[in-house]
């Protein structure tokens, strides 16, 4: 098996991507237990890892549009 990239290098679609493709080997029941297991733990990490970029996202566009904090957003 390739090494994996490390996961605070990915973007979040990448993660993401890597996330889905983990999710269909577990769903297909074709990985055996030591590899199930070792998958399993790195989807959770590219989970946490693509909620911290969302969150992250969701800052930047609430600092743009002053959401949050009691200020009408601008419409252009």
């Amino acid at each position: 098996m390739a090494k994996a990239p490390e996961i605070a290098a990915l973007s979040f679609e990448d993660a993401m991507k890597e996330l889905e493709r983990i999710v269909r080997e577990l769903e297909s029941g074709q990985v055996k237990l030591d590899e199930a297991v070792t998958a399993y733990e790195r989807g959770a990490a590219l989970k946490k890892h693509c909620e911290s970029k969302l969150t992250e996202a969701r800052a930047k566009v609430e600092k743009i549009t002053g959401a949050g904090k009691g200020v009408e957003p601008v419409e252009h």
